[in-house]
């Protein structure tokens, strides 16, 4: 059995990353899932707020309790962002300020 390191704050496992070929993504340390569609992701993390873009993307798993996601696509970039993302959906674009 692996030892997994864990956020002694929150009790989530420690924040990491793994790509595997651009196609699948798995993260650990997650907090929240701001939104989401097939080219954007937007989360809270540990370490910030994620931005996760591709094409064909989806949520394959979401375990907010053991703080995982995973995500299957193809992944063009990750971006920490140091606040939280505007709403660029439908909600956001009707109550743009």
């Amino acid at each position: 059995m692996a030892y997994e390191e864990t956020n002694r704050r929150s009790g989530l496992p420690a924040h990491s990353i793994t790509l595997e070929s651009r196609r699948r993504l798995s993260i650990t340390g997650v907090e929240e899932v701001e939104s989401f569609d097939e080219t954007a992701i937007s989360l809270s993390t540990q370490e910030g707020y994620l931005m996760i873009r591709g094409c064909d993307l989806h949520i394959e798993k979401l375990n907010l309790d053991g703080g995982e996601l995973l995500v299957e696509g193809t992944i063009d970039s990750m971006t920490y962002e140091d606040q939280t993302p505007r709403q660029s959906g439908l909600f956001g674009r009707l109550f743009r300020p």
